[in-house]
């Protein structure tokens, strides 16, 4: 019942938002590339999308990702307390979570806003995050590492949390000409549809422990063992990985089309060892005879000279 109450809202925001059935657009387009992009009926959209391979498998992969990290963000306090961890070092390993996260977004941002590498950044960050969700798992049902797990925390949103607005980008390059609103609003309702299975999956999985407790749950609460619902969470982060790493490979659409639309006048500028020495002019001198028609005069006189000789011989 409690789960339904956030289900409902968030899927109902998600569908109006992916719907796009409030639209406002300027009269001038900011770019070549907001020109080019098609504000057609949600369903053509989505069929497009569905047509699209790259879209497919990025929409899918993320969108486990998404799942992935809202049942961990949901769960985080359960997993803990289990192994003796307090309440409030779950609500710090939370903070650290988001906090790095943003620190991330936005050092990453402008790192690809500068080199456009979307593809690389959304890889690399993805095959960090699944290798410190591996580490989660394995340390979380340890007692007394407090210091770790609040390292594992910070590092987990400064990979996962970093690479989701470079995803949402790198959604609109390769759906291009679909709207942006449709690209990234399908992701997220994958998102959240995968993120309620696996919680419902995970949850199905924790069995109730049976060996010495050191639970700090609150009272009425059993403790459960997580270790089986945490080894999951990690191959499916995992598993998702090495499908997008391997399969997904996409150009850049939008880009493309706005460098191929946009022309800059061409200069052109000449070499100036291609310039002949005759096509400069010499230079004129009043009272002073050029370089050229001195030597000619030379030459002139010198002939007449040698004439004059060889008469006076014969």
């Amino acid at each position: 019942m409690m789960l339904g109450i956030y289900i409902v809202p968030a899927g109902l925001a998600c569908l109006l938002a992916t719907a796009c059935l409030w639209e406002s657009v300027p009269p001038t387009p900011p770019s070549i590339g907001a020109a080019g992009s098609t504000s057609e009926s949600f369903l053509h959209g989505l069929k497009l999308l569905i047509q699209n391979k790259a879209y497919v498998i990025l929409a899918v992969c993320f969108g486990a990702g998404i799942g992935v990290f809202s049942s961990f963000s949901a769960l985080l306090e359960q997993i803990l307390c289990a192994n003796g961890y307090s309440n409030e070092f779950s609500g710090l390993c939370g903070a650290l979570f988001i906090v790095f996260g943003i620190l991330g977004a936005l050092l990453l941002g402008l790192y690809v806003d500068r080199t456009k590498h979307f593809t690389e950044a959304t890889k690399i960050g993805l095959c960090l995050t699944s290798m410190t969700f591996v580490a989660f798992a394995l340390v979380s049902q340890l007692q007394g590492q407090t210091f770790a797990l609040a390292a594992i925390c910070s590092l987990l949103g400064l990979f996962g949390f970093s690479v989701a607005p470079v995803v949402m980008e790198l959604a609109v390059e390769c759906s291009f000409p679909v709207g942006e609103g449709a690209s990234a609003g399908l992701i997220f309702v994958l998102g959240q549809a995968e993120g309620v299975l696996i919680m419902l999956l995970l949850m199905a999985l924790t069995v109730q422990r049976t060996g010495p407790s050191f639970s700090t749950c609150q009272q009425g609460e059993e403790p459960l063992d997580w270790t089986v619902s945490l080894l999951l969470l990690a191959g499916l982060c995992t598993l998702f990985t090495c499908v997008l790493v391997i399969f997904f490979n996409t150009p850049y659409r939008r880009l493309e089309a706005e460098s191929g639309g946009s022309s800059s006048p061409t200069v052109c500028v000449r070499d100036p060892r291609d310039i002949s020495p005759t096509q400069v002019p010499p230079l004129k001198t009043p009272g002073l005879t050029p370089p050229d028609e001195a030597l000619k005069e030379d030459l002139g006189h010198a002939s007449v000279s040698k004439g004059h000789s060889e008469w006076a011989r014969l």
